[in-house]
């Protein structure tokens, strides 16, 4: 294990170049087919001015890392003898394709509306019931056939040297919602330029620590491939954005990290190593909940707990540049899953 750590952040750096050096006529590629991104009207003048900027940047980031991690790993994946082994690099490999396809139909749908073709696509309902599905099938394979799981069914708890063993009747139900929450966290977490980015590359980092801990070779591997792939994909997307990574991107990672976190069995610390996605939610939550709450039955107009949801538009309308937001929330970020890390040595 003492030459993998430099190996595996190697191959994370030959990602990063990998895409970095595609990732340019890939801009341009966007640029001509006008895949552009819409903004809300609600939205700032500085966030208007965003608009029509390519969108499904999550591609740059998929397709390297889904390449390399197979090319890496293609003997254990196809020999019958090493099955467990190439499941357990299918798994996760399996939620950044699926989750990205269902967010690039996502996006499409708004492209094509901003286009004046209404009514493709797929509505928020079919979206959820898309990623429930996939996260069903993720969450039974893991916990049914162990996906070359170390912790399948089970749970690390700092302090606990030894793993918990959980029932698959909860397992299942707690790996889908870790898979989809994490996966709409991380949609609302991509607001501004370079945020989600730079916040799920610190996630991954922390967790291909703790799976370099664990002796879990290809998680090690995969969670470095998509560190590299983040930072390729911020290249462009540094304020101000050549592109955004979309539901493309944002689905994808959030459902992938959700995943990765249930593979190293340390999904307790997913809170804490990804603490700005989760205030993200819990803010749009809280503002949503309050504004119903507080609805006036006359003029049907509630109250709001924040200026704007998600939390960064909140710091943004009180007067924080968006690069500030940016950089503090990744300090916050880094400082999170340093802190995570050091509770998974514990």
């Amino acid at each position: 294990m003492t030459g993998e750590l430099p190996f595996t952040v190697t191959i994370g750096g030959v990602c990063f170049l990998l895409a970095v050096i595609w990732g340019g006529p890939f801009v341009e590629i966007l640029r001509r087919l006008k895949i552009g991104k819409l903004i809300q009207v609600e939205l700032s003048a500085e966030h208007q001015k965003k608009m029509g900027t390519p969108t499904m940047g999550g591609i740059l980031i998929i397709i390297p890392v889904v390449l390399m991690a197979l090319g890496l790993n293609i003997v254990s994946v196809l020999r019958p003898e090493d099955r467990v082994t190439g499941l357990s690099i299918l798994v996760p490999l399996g939620v950044l394709v699926s989750f990205s396809l269902l967010g690039l139909i996502d996006d499409w749908e708004g492209i094509q509306n901003s286009r004046g073709i209404v009514g493709q696509g797929i509505s928020a309902r079919a979206k959820f019931l898309g990623q429930l599905f996939i996260a069903a099938v993720v969450a039974v394979v893991i916990s049914q056939y162990g996906g070359g799981l170390q912790y399948a069914n089970q749970v690390l708890i700092p302090l606990i040297p030894f793993p918990i063993e959980i029932s698959p009747i909860f397992f299942i139900p707690i790996t889908m919602f870790y898979i989809i929450g994490m996966s709409n966290a991380v949609n609302f977490t991509d607001g501004l330029d370079g945020l989600a980015g730079i916040i799920t590359a610190s996630a991954f980092a922390a967790y291909g620590v703790i799976a370099y801990l664990q002796e879990q070779i290809f998680l090690t591997q995969f969670c470095f491939l998509l560190v590299g792939a983040c930072f390729a994909f911020l290249w462009y997307n540094a304020h101000p954005a050549q592109m955004f990574m979309g539901d493309t991107g944002s689905l994808a990672l959030g459902a992938t990290l959700g995943t990765v976190a249930i593979m190293s069995g340390q999904w307790l610390l997913l809170p804490v190593i990804a603490i700005v996605p989760v205030l993200e939610t819990v803010s749009v939550i809280l503002q949503v909940s309050y504004y119903k709450r507080t609805k006036d039955p006359v003029t049907g107009i509630g109250q709001r707990l924040f200026r704007m949801a998600p939390i960064h538009l909140h710091f943004q309308k009180g007067g924080w540049s968006e690069t500030q937001v940016v950089q503090r929330f990744w300090l916050v970020g880094l400082l999170a899953a340093l802190f995570g890390v050091a509770l998974a040595m514990l």
